[in-house]
Protein backbone atom coordinates (compact mmCIF):
# COMPACT_ATOMS: atom_id res chain seq x y z
CA UNK A 1 0.00 0.00 0.00
CA UNK A 2 1.85 3.42 -0.94
CA UNK A 3 2.22 5.60 1.82
CA UNK A 4 3.08 8.98 2.16
CA UNK A 5 3.65 12.01 4.92
CA UNK A 6 2.32 15.59 5.33
CA UNK A 7 2.06 17.76 7.59
CA UNK A 8 -1.62 18.66 7.52
CA UNK A 9 -4.10 15.83 6.10
CA UNK A 10 -7.39 17.13 5.74
CA UNK A 11 -10.38 15.17 4.71
CA UNK A 12 -12.98 16.26 2.62
CA UNK A 13 -12.60 18.81 -0.81
CA UNK A 14 -15.80 21.31 -0.33
CA UNK A 15 -15.65 24.77 0.95
CA UNK A 16 -14.66 23.74 4.42
CA UNK A 17 -11.55 21.52 3.07
CA UNK A 18 -10.80 23.81 0.02
CA UNK A 19 -10.28 26.83 2.41
CA UNK A 20 -8.43 25.05 5.01
CA UNK A 21 -6.05 23.52 2.51
CA UNK A 22 -5.57 26.58 0.55
CA UNK A 23 -4.98 28.47 3.85
CA UNK A 24 -2.91 26.22 5.27
CA UNK A 25 -0.38 26.10 2.39
CA UNK A 26 -0.49 29.60 2.27
CA UNK A 27 0.94 29.80 6.07
CA UNK A 28 3.77 27.55 5.40
CA UNK A 29 2.76 23.87 5.59
CA UNK A 30 2.78 20.93 3.52
CA UNK A 31 -1.19 19.88 2.62
CA UNK A 32 -2.45 16.33 1.45
CA UNK A 33 -6.06 16.90 0.55
CA UNK A 34 -7.96 13.88 0.34
CA UNK A 35 -11.93 13.61 -1.30
CA UNK A 36 -14.04 10.92 -2.24
CA UNK A 37 -14.97 13.04 -5.10
CA UNK A 38 -13.58 12.98 -8.22
CA UNK A 39 -13.27 17.04 -8.51
CA UNK A 40 -12.87 19.67 -5.87
CA UNK A 41 -15.79 21.44 -4.13
CA UNK A 42 -18.16 19.16 -2.86
CA UNK A 43 -21.81 18.89 -2.58
CA UNK A 44 -22.25 22.16 -2.85
CA UNK A 45 -19.73 23.84 -5.10
CA UNK A 46 -20.82 20.24 -7.47
CA UNK A 47 -20.27 20.73 -11.41
CA UNK A 48 -20.66 18.76 -14.31
CA UNK A 49 -18.54 15.82 -15.54
CA UNK A 50 -15.99 17.28 -17.87
CA UNK A 51 -17.55 14.26 -20.20
CA UNK A 52 -20.69 16.34 -20.72
CA UNK A 53 -18.55 19.03 -22.12
CA UNK A 54 -21.17 21.88 -20.96
CA UNK A 55 -19.89 25.12 -21.53
CA UNK A 56 -21.99 27.74 -19.39
CA UNK A 57 -23.34 24.86 -16.54
CA UNK A 58 -24.15 27.69 -14.11
CA UNK A 59 -26.92 28.57 -16.26
CA UNK A 60 -28.88 25.80 -16.39
CA UNK A 61 -27.65 25.11 -12.18
CA UNK A 62 -27.28 28.57 -10.53
CA UNK A 63 -24.48 28.23 -8.02
CA UNK A 64 -24.36 30.62 -4.90
CA UNK A 65 -20.79 32.38 -4.05
CA UNK A 66 -19.31 30.84 -7.25
CA UNK A 67 -16.34 33.63 -7.46
CA UNK A 68 -15.67 32.52 -3.77
CA UNK A 69 -15.24 28.81 -5.54
CA UNK A 70 -13.10 29.63 -8.45
CA UNK A 71 -10.87 31.66 -6.06
CA UNK A 72 -10.51 28.95 -3.94
CA UNK A 73 -10.16 26.42 -7.24
CA UNK A 74 -7.40 28.98 -8.55
CA UNK A 75 -5.20 29.02 -4.87
CA UNK A 76 -5.35 25.34 -5.01
CA UNK A 77 -3.95 24.84 -8.51
CA UNK A 78 -1.07 27.01 -7.70
CA UNK A 79 -0.35 25.04 -4.28
CA UNK A 80 -0.47 21.99 -6.39
CA UNK A 81 2.09 23.45 -8.75
CA UNK A 82 4.02 24.82 -6.13
CA UNK A 83 4.06 21.24 -4.08
CA UNK A 84 2.93 22.69 -1.32
CA UNK A 85 -1.02 20.93 -1.97
CA UNK A 86 -1.32 17.11 -2.88
CA UNK A 87 -4.59 16.78 -4.01
CA UNK A 88 -6.16 13.33 -4.04
CA UNK A 89 -9.57 13.33 -5.20
CA UNK A 90 -11.51 9.06 -5.45
CA UNK A 91 -10.14 8.26 -2.26
CA UNK A 92 -12.61 7.77 0.67
CA UNK A 93 -10.85 8.08 3.68
CA UNK A 94 -12.56 4.80 5.92
CA UNK A 95 -10.66 4.70 9.47
CA UNK A 96 -8.40 7.25 11.36
CA UNK A 97 -5.96 5.63 13.98
CA UNK A 98 -2.94 6.69 16.17
CA UNK A 99 0.42 5.86 13.89
CA UNK A 100 2.43 5.32 17.39
CA UNK A 101 -0.32 4.42 20.70
CA UNK A 102 2.86 5.19 22.69
CA UNK A 103 2.98 8.59 22.15
CA UNK A 104 1.63 11.70 23.96
CA UNK A 105 1.44 14.15 20.95
CA UNK A 106 0.20 11.75 18.64
CA UNK A 107 0.75 11.16 14.95
CA UNK A 108 -2.26 9.78 12.69
CA UNK A 109 -2.47 7.77 9.98
CA UNK A 110 -5.68 8.03 7.23
CA UNK A 111 -6.67 5.17 5.83
CA UNK A 112 -8.12 5.42 2.25
CA UNK A 113 -9.91 3.32 -0.53
CA UNK A 114 -10.34 3.70 -4.05
CA UNK A 115 -14.13 5.13 -4.86
CA UNK A 116 -16.16 3.14 -7.44
CA UNK A 117 -15.63 5.92 -9.63
CA UNK A 118 -12.08 5.77 -10.01
CA UNK A 119 -10.45 5.70 -12.88
CA UNK A 120 -8.92 2.28 -13.67
CA UNK A 121 -5.28 4.12 -13.55
CA UNK A 122 -6.09 4.90 -9.74
CA UNK A 123 -6.83 1.67 -7.70
CA UNK A 124 -4.85 1.34 -5.00
CA UNK A 125 -5.40 2.43 -1.45
CA UNK A 126 -3.22 5.11 0.09
CA UNK A 127 -2.50 5.89 3.48
CA UNK A 128 -1.46 9.13 5.01
CA UNK A 129 0.26 9.97 7.90
CA UNK A 130 0.11 13.68 9.66
CA UNK A 131 0.45 15.43 13.26
CA UNK A 132 -2.89 16.82 12.51
CA UNK A 133 -5.97 16.51 10.63
CA UNK A 134 -8.63 18.17 9.87
CA UNK A 135 -12.03 17.12 9.22
CA UNK A 136 -14.73 18.34 6.85
CA UNK A 137 -16.92 15.69 6.03
CA UNK A 138 -19.86 17.55 5.18
CA UNK A 139 -23.28 16.00 5.77
CA UNK A 140 -26.46 14.48 4.33
CA UNK A 141 -30.20 14.86 4.09
CA UNK A 142 -32.37 14.38 7.26
CA UNK A 143 -35.21 12.47 6.32
CA UNK A 144 -39.12 11.44 7.96
CA UNK A 145 -40.26 8.77 6.24
CA UNK A 146 -44.22 8.96 5.19
CA UNK A 147 -46.77 6.75 3.33
CA UNK A 148 -45.01 6.33 -0.68
CA UNK A 149 -41.82 7.66 0.26
CA UNK A 150 -39.99 4.78 -1.53
CA UNK A 151 -41.96 5.37 -4.99
CA UNK A 152 -39.56 6.17 -8.00
CA UNK A 153 -39.68 9.60 -8.50
CA UNK A 154 -39.31 10.81 -4.57
CA UNK A 155 -35.59 12.11 -4.61
CA UNK A 156 -33.56 14.01 -2.04
CA UNK A 157 -34.12 17.76 -2.23
CA UNK A 158 -30.18 18.01 -1.96
CA UNK A 159 -30.20 14.90 -4.86
CA UNK A 160 -32.17 16.72 -6.95
CA UNK A 161 -30.03 19.18 -6.80
CA UNK A 162 -27.08 17.42 -6.92
CA UNK A 163 -28.73 15.79 -10.66
CA UNK A 164 -29.15 19.01 -11.66
CA UNK A 165 -25.79 20.25 -10.73
CA UNK A 166 -24.03 17.74 -11.69
CA UNK A 167 -25.66 15.86 -14.50
CA UNK A 168 -27.41 18.82 -15.83
CA UNK A 169 -30.42 16.90 -15.51
CA UNK A 170 -34.16 17.23 -13.71
CA UNK A 171 -35.80 14.40 -11.98
CA UNK A 172 -39.07 15.11 -13.15
CA UNK A 173 -40.82 18.06 -15.28
CA UNK A 174 -43.89 18.78 -12.35
CA UNK A 175 -41.64 18.57 -9.28
CA UNK A 176 -42.97 19.14 -5.97
CA UNK A 177 -40.34 20.37 -3.37
CA UNK A 178 -41.09 19.91 0.26
CA UNK A 179 -39.54 19.12 3.88
CA UNK A 180 -38.23 21.73 6.20
CA UNK A 181 -35.22 23.83 5.59
CA UNK A 182 -33.88 27.22 3.80
CA UNK A 183 -32.49 24.42 1.36
CA UNK A 184 -36.25 23.91 0.01
CA UNK A 185 -36.32 27.33 -1.78
CA UNK A 186 -32.57 27.06 -3.41
CA UNK A 187 -33.87 23.79 -4.50
CA UNK A 188 -37.17 24.97 -6.48
CA UNK A 189 -35.40 28.27 -7.45
CA UNK A 190 -33.01 26.25 -9.19
CA UNK A 191 -35.40 23.82 -10.47
CA UNK A 192 -37.74 26.21 -12.04
CA UNK A 193 -34.28 28.03 -13.75
CA UNK A 194 -34.21 24.89 -15.15
CA UNK A 195 -37.20 24.47 -16.75
CA UNK A 196 -39.48 22.10 -14.40
CA UNK A 197 -43.09 23.16 -13.25
CA UNK A 198 -42.82 24.02 -9.25
CA UNK A 199 -46.30 23.93 -8.38
CA UNK A 200 -45.75 24.06 -4.74
CA UNK A 201 -43.17 24.37 -2.15
CA UNK A 202 -44.10 22.43 1.28
CA UNK A 203 -42.26 23.87 4.15
CA UNK A 204 -44.00 22.03 7.16
CA UNK A 205 -42.06 24.93 9.78
CA UNK A 206 -43.52 28.55 9.70
CA UNK A 207 -41.00 31.16 8.97
CA UNK A 208 -42.35 33.04 11.88
CA UNK A 209 -39.98 31.00 13.63
CA UNK A 210 -37.15 33.28 13.06
CA UNK A 211 -38.79 36.06 14.72
CA UNK A 212 -39.66 34.62 17.90
CA UNK A 213 -36.39 33.53 19.50
CA UNK A 214 -36.02 36.46 21.11
CA UNK A 215 -33.13 39.61 21.57
CA UNK A 216 -30.30 37.00 20.71
CA UNK A 217 -32.37 35.63 17.25
CA UNK A 218 -33.10 39.23 16.63
CA UNK A 219 -29.29 39.99 17.12
CA UNK A 220 -28.48 37.08 14.62
CA UNK A 221 -30.99 38.23 12.24
CA UNK A 222 -29.92 41.90 12.40
CA UNK A 223 -26.49 41.21 11.86
CA UNK A 224 -27.07 39.19 8.75
CA UNK A 225 -28.82 41.45 6.38
CA UNK A 226 -27.41 39.17 3.19
CA UNK A 227 -28.98 36.32 4.73
CA UNK A 228 -32.53 38.22 4.73
CA UNK A 229 -31.56 39.58 1.37
CA UNK A 230 -31.44 36.41 0.19
CA UNK A 231 -34.51 34.46 1.35
CA UNK A 232 -36.06 37.47 -0.54
CA UNK A 233 -34.27 36.56 -3.52
CA UNK A 234 -35.62 33.33 -3.14
CA UNK A 235 -39.22 34.82 -2.48
CA UNK A 236 -38.73 36.51 -5.72
CA UNK A 237 -37.92 33.82 -7.72
CA UNK A 238 -40.89 31.81 -6.71
CA UNK A 239 -43.36 34.43 -7.39
CA UNK A 240 -42.00 34.79 -11.25
CA UNK A 241 -42.24 30.93 -11.73
CA UNK A 242 -45.66 30.87 -10.19
CA UNK A 243 -45.02 28.84 -7.19
CA UNK A 244 -46.88 28.45 -4.14
CA UNK A 245 -45.42 28.40 -0.82
CA UNK A 246 -47.24 26.45 2.09
CA UNK A 247 -45.93 26.92 5.46
CA UNK A 248 -46.88 24.91 8.38
CA UNK A 249 -48.14 22.08 6.07
CA UNK A 250 -46.36 18.87 5.24
CA UNK A 251 -46.63 15.82 2.23
CA UNK A 252 -47.80 13.26 4.50
CA UNK A 253 -48.43 10.89 1.54
CA UNK A 254 -47.35 9.76 -2.10
CA UNK A 255 -49.29 8.41 -4.77
CA UNK A 256 -48.57 6.37 -7.71
CA UNK A 257 -47.87 3.19 -9.24
CA UNK A 258 -44.73 2.87 -11.25
CA UNK A 259 -43.64 5.89 -10.19
CA UNK A 260 -45.25 9.22 -8.05
CA UNK A 261 -47.97 10.64 -10.21
CA UNK A 262 -49.22 13.10 -7.07
CA UNK A 263 -48.76 13.56 -3.46
CA UNK A 264 -51.39 14.42 0.02
CA UNK A 265 -50.44 18.08 1.67
CA UNK A 266 -51.58 18.47 4.65
CA UNK A 267 -51.51 21.73 6.90
CA UNK A 268 -49.57 21.24 10.62
CA UNK A 269 -50.11 21.99 14.24
CA UNK A 270 -47.28 23.44 15.99
CA UNK A 271 -45.79 20.32 16.90
CA UNK A 272 -46.44 19.03 13.56
CA UNK A 273 -49.37 17.45 13.35
CA UNK A 274 -51.87 16.93 10.17
CA UNK A 275 -54.76 18.90 11.41
CA UNK A 276 -57.74 16.52 9.92
CA UNK A 277 -59.60 17.88 7.17
CA UNK A 278 -57.06 20.08 5.94
CA UNK A 279 -55.25 17.19 3.31
CA UNK A 280 -55.36 18.23 -0.82
CA UNK A 281 -53.69 16.77 -3.48
CA UNK A 282 -51.40 18.04 -6.42
CA UNK A 283 -50.41 16.10 -9.11
CA UNK A 284 -46.72 15.74 -10.03
CA UNK A 285 -44.39 13.33 -11.59
CA UNK A 286 -41.09 13.89 -9.29
CA UNK A 287 -41.53 14.98 -5.26
CA UNK A 288 -38.20 16.44 -4.00
CA UNK A 289 -38.14 16.18 -0.40
CA UNK A 290 -35.90 16.54 3.10
CA UNK A 291 -36.01 17.74 6.46
CA UNK A 292 -32.14 19.40 6.83
CA UNK A 293 -29.27 18.31 7.31
CA UNK A 294 -26.90 15.68 9.09
CA UNK A 295 -23.22 16.23 10.07
CA UNK A 296 -21.62 13.31 9.09
CA UNK A 297 -19.56 12.37 11.84
CA UNK A 298 -18.36 8.26 11.35
CA UNK A 299 -14.58 9.49 11.33
CA UNK A 300 -14.62 11.50 14.80
CA UNK A 301 -16.90 10.01 16.62
CA UNK A 302 -14.86 6.81 15.97
CA UNK A 303 -11.70 8.79 17.38
CA UNK A 304 -13.89 9.85 20.48
CA UNK A 305 -14.35 13.51 19.61
CA UNK A 306 -16.71 15.37 22.04
CA UNK A 307 -20.12 16.08 20.47
CA UNK A 308 -23.40 18.42 21.31
CA UNK A 309 -26.86 18.43 20.45
CA UNK A 310 -27.44 21.38 17.93
CA UNK A 311 -30.36 23.89 17.55
CA UNK A 312 -31.82 21.60 14.71
CA UNK A 313 -31.99 18.65 16.83
CA UNK A 314 -28.90 17.00 15.22
CA UNK A 315 -26.02 15.68 16.76
CA UNK A 316 -22.74 18.09 15.83
CA UNK A 317 -18.90 18.19 17.40
CA UNK A 318 -18.16 20.59 20.27
CA UNK A 319 -15.13 22.69 19.08
CA UNK A 320 -13.24 25.09 20.61
CA UNK A 321 -12.90 29.02 19.30
CA UNK A 322 -9.97 27.74 17.52
CA UNK A 323 -11.81 24.68 15.71
CA UNK A 324 -9.92 22.25 17.88
CA UNK A 325 -12.15 18.93 18.83
CA UNK A 326 -11.78 17.07 22.29
CA UNK A 327 -9.27 15.18 20.93
CA UNK A 328 -5.32 16.47 20.53
CA UNK A 329 -4.35 17.21 16.79
CA UNK A 330 -7.57 16.90 15.11
CA UNK A 331 -9.34 19.65 14.11
CA UNK A 332 -13.04 20.00 12.14
CA UNK A 333 -15.01 22.84 10.55
CA UNK A 334 -17.85 23.06 8.53
CA UNK A 335 -21.27 21.57 8.70
CA UNK A 336 -19.64 18.84 11.03
CA UNK A 337 -19.62 21.43 13.99
CA UNK A 338 -23.63 22.11 12.81
CA UNK A 339 -25.49 22.96 9.79
CA UNK A 340 -24.57 26.46 8.84
CA UNK A 341 -23.80 26.66 4.83
CA UNK A 342 -21.06 26.98 2.50
CA UNK A 343 -19.80 30.87 3.77
CA UNK A 344 -20.11 29.66 7.74
CA UNK A 345 -17.91 26.81 6.47
CA UNK A 346 -14.96 28.92 4.55
CA UNK A 347 -14.63 31.00 7.59
CA UNK A 348 -14.25 28.11 9.52
CA UNK A 349 -11.77 26.57 6.91
CA UNK A 350 -9.44 29.02 7.03
CA UNK A 351 -9.70 29.64 10.91
CA UNK A 352 -8.81 26.09 11.91
CA UNK A 353 -6.09 26.32 9.20
CA UNK A 354 -4.66 29.53 10.98
CA UNK A 355 -4.71 27.08 14.10
CA UNK A 356 -3.23 24.67 12.62
CA UNK A 357 -0.31 26.54 11.34
CA UNK A 358 -0.43 28.34 14.84
CA UNK A 359 -0.61 31.84 13.14
CA UNK A 360 -2.79 34.71 14.84
CA UNK A 361 -6.46 34.58 13.13
CA UNK A 362 -7.60 37.84 11.71
CA UNK A 363 -10.12 39.35 13.58
CA UNK A 364 -12.23 39.85 10.99
CA UNK A 365 -12.48 36.18 10.29
CA UNK A 366 -13.64 35.19 13.95
CA UNK A 367 -16.03 37.91 13.77
CA UNK A 368 -17.59 36.65 10.44
CA UNK A 369 -17.32 32.74 12.26
CA UNK A 370 -19.35 33.88 15.41
CA UNK A 371 -21.75 36.05 13.38
CA UNK A 372 -22.65 33.26 11.27
CA UNK A 373 -22.52 30.57 13.58
CA UNK A 374 -25.06 32.39 14.95
CA UNK A 375 -27.40 32.95 12.46
CA UNK A 376 -27.02 29.11 11.85
CA UNK A 377 -28.41 28.45 15.17
CA UNK A 378 -31.63 31.06 14.61
CA UNK A 379 -31.92 29.12 11.05
CA UNK A 380 -31.69 25.17 13.11
CA UNK A 381 -34.24 26.05 15.91
CA UNK A 382 -36.61 27.47 13.54
CA UNK A 383 -36.37 24.53 11.08
CA UNK A 384 -36.06 21.75 13.92
CA UNK A 385 -38.57 18.68 12.97
CA UNK A 386 -41.72 18.93 15.95
CA UNK A 387 -42.58 15.60 17.65
CA UNK A 388 -46.15 15.21 16.26
CA UNK A 389 -44.43 14.02 12.59
CA UNK A 390 -45.03 10.75 13.31
CA UNK A 391 -48.77 10.88 13.36
CA UNK A 392 -48.34 10.93 9.50
CA UNK A 393 -46.07 7.68 9.73
CA UNK A 394 -48.45 4.13 9.70
CA UNK A 395 -47.46 0.95 11.25
CA UNK A 396 -47.11 -0.08 7.08
CA UNK A 397 -44.51 2.07 6.20
CA UNK A 398 -41.20 1.32 5.73
CA UNK A 399 -38.52 3.29 7.88
CA UNK A 400 -35.43 1.41 7.17
CA UNK A 401 -35.68 0.99 3.30
CA UNK A 402 -32.63 -1.25 2.85
CA UNK A 403 -33.59 -3.86 5.45
CA UNK A 404 -37.91 -3.30 4.67
CA UNK A 405 -38.37 -2.45 8.80
CA UNK A 406 -41.84 -0.88 9.07
CA UNK A 407 -42.88 1.60 11.52
CA UNK A 408 -45.03 -1.26 13.55
CA UNK A 409 -41.83 -3.57 13.71
CA UNK A 410 -40.12 -1.18 15.37
CA UNK A 411 -43.23 0.29 17.99
CA UNK A 412 -43.49 -3.05 18.61
CA UNK A 413 -39.70 -3.67 19.51
CA UNK A 414 -40.25 -0.47 21.78
CA UNK A 415 -43.72 -1.73 23.65
CA UNK A 416 -43.81 -5.23 23.19
CA UNK A 417 -40.13 -6.81 22.84
CA UNK A 418 -38.26 -4.55 25.66
CA UNK A 419 -35.98 -2.36 23.52
CA UNK A 420 -34.71 0.49 25.47
CA UNK A 421 -32.76 1.80 22.72
CA UNK A 422 -31.69 2.62 19.34
CA UNK A 423 -29.11 -0.04 19.79
CA UNK A 424 -31.63 -2.79 20.75
CA UNK A 425 -34.29 -2.01 18.59
CA UNK A 426 -31.67 -2.94 15.96
CA UNK A 427 -30.84 -5.67 17.08
CA UNK A 428 -34.60 -7.03 17.73
CA UNK A 429 -35.31 -5.79 13.69
CA UNK A 430 -32.24 -5.01 11.57
CA UNK A 431 -32.84 -1.43 11.02
CA UNK A 432 -30.07 0.14 10.05
CA UNK A 433 -27.92 -2.65 9.36
CA UNK A 434 -28.23 -2.45 5.66
CA UNK A 435 -26.11 -0.58 3.40
CA UNK A 436 -26.32 2.72 4.18
CA UNK A 437 -25.81 1.91 7.87
CA UNK A 438 -28.70 3.98 9.48
CA UNK A 439 -28.04 7.08 7.67
CA UNK A 440 -31.30 7.06 6.18
CA UNK A 441 -33.44 5.28 8.62
CA UNK A 442 -30.86 7.06 11.96
CA UNK A 443 -33.22 10.06 12.65
CA UNK A 444 -36.64 8.49 12.35
CA UNK A 445 -35.60 5.56 14.61
CA UNK A 446 -34.53 7.43 17.47
CA UNK A 447 -37.41 10.06 17.04
CA UNK A 448 -39.37 6.78 17.60
CA UNK A 449 -37.56 5.57 20.49
CA UNK A 450 -37.94 9.05 22.03
CA UNK A 451 -41.59 8.52 21.26
CA UNK A 452 -41.85 5.68 23.45
CA UNK A 453 -39.68 6.88 26.21
CA UNK A 454 -36.63 4.61 24.88
CA UNK A 455 -33.23 5.90 24.35
CA UNK A 456 -33.32 8.80 21.58
CA UNK A 457 -29.50 7.67 19.93
CA UNK A 458 -29.31 7.31 16.57
CA UNK A 459 -26.67 4.40 16.83
CA UNK A 460 -28.23 2.54 14.56
CA UNK A 461 -25.18 1.80 12.60
CA UNK A 462 -22.64 -0.29 14.58
CA UNK A 463 -22.82 -1.96 18.16
CA UNK A 464 -20.54 0.60 20.06
CA UNK A 465 -22.88 3.63 20.82
CA UNK A 466 -23.66 4.44 23.77
CA UNK A 467 -27.33 6.83 24.91
CA UNK A 468 -27.12 10.06 26.24
CA UNK A 469 -28.76 13.05 26.53
CA UNK A 470 -31.01 15.29 28.34
CA UNK A 471 -35.10 15.41 28.60
CA UNK A 472 -37.07 17.66 26.17
CA UNK A 473 -40.42 15.73 26.39
CA UNK A 474 -42.75 15.32 23.56
CA UNK A 475 -46.32 15.51 22.30
CA UNK A 476 -47.38 11.69 23.42
CA UNK A 477 -45.76 12.79 27.18
CA UNK A 478 -43.40 10.43 26.87
CA UNK A 479 -40.07 11.57 27.73
CA UNK A 480 -37.44 12.20 24.99
CA UNK A 481 -33.59 11.96 25.15
CA UNK A 482 -31.30 14.07 23.11
CA UNK A 483 -29.77 11.80 20.21
CA UNK A 484 -26.32 10.14 20.60
CA UNK A 485 -24.12 10.37 17.98
CA UNK A 486 -23.62 7.82 15.10
CA UNK A 487 -20.74 5.30 16.32
CA UNK A 488 -19.54 3.10 13.00
CA UNK A 489 -16.14 1.27 13.44
CA UNK A 490 -15.88 2.44 9.61
CA UNK A 491 -16.78 5.10 7.68
CA UNK A 492 -17.57 3.02 4.68
CA UNK A 493 -17.63 -0.12 2.96
CA UNK A 494 -13.77 -1.15 2.66
CA UNK A 495 -13.12 -4.15 0.29
CA UNK A 496 -11.52 -6.97 1.89
CA UNK A 497 -8.59 -6.60 -0.70
CA UNK A 498 -7.55 -3.19 1.34
CA UNK A 499 -7.93 -4.57 4.65
CA UNK A 500 -5.30 -7.51 3.69
CA UNK A 501 -2.69 -4.95 2.83
CA UNK A 502 -2.72 -3.23 6.13
CA UNK A 503 0.52 -3.98 7.76
CA UNK A 504 0.32 -6.26 10.36
CA UNK A 505 0.49 -4.80 14.56
CA UNK A 506 4.57 -4.72 15.77
CA UNK A 507 4.84 -7.92 18.03
CA UNK A 508 5.35 -6.80 21.86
Amino acid sequence: MPRSKTELAVVGAGPAGLAAAVTAADLGLTVTLLDAGARPGGQYYRHPAPALAATHPQAAAPHHDRRTFTTLLSRLRAHQAAGRIAYVPHHHVWSVTRADPTRTDPTWTLHTRTTESAPTSVTAPLAVTAPAVLLATGSYERHLPFPGWTLPGVVGAGGAQAMLKGGLVLPGRRIVVAGSGPLLLAVAGSLAGAGARVPAVVEAAAYTGYATGGAAATAALLRNPAKLAEGARHGAALLRAHTRLLTRHAVVEAHGTDRVEAVTVARLDRDWRPVPGTSRRIPCDALAVGHGLVPELSLATALGCATRTAPDGTVALALDADLRTSVPGVWSAGETGGIGGAQLAVAEGALAAHSIAQAPAPTRLRRTRTRLRAFADVMGAAHRPGAGWQHWLPDATDVCRCEEVPAGRIRESLAELGARDARTVKLLTRAGMGWCQGRMCGPAVAALCAAAGAGAGTDTGTDTGTDTGTDTGTDTGAEETAPAPDRRPLACPVPLRDLAQLPLPAAD
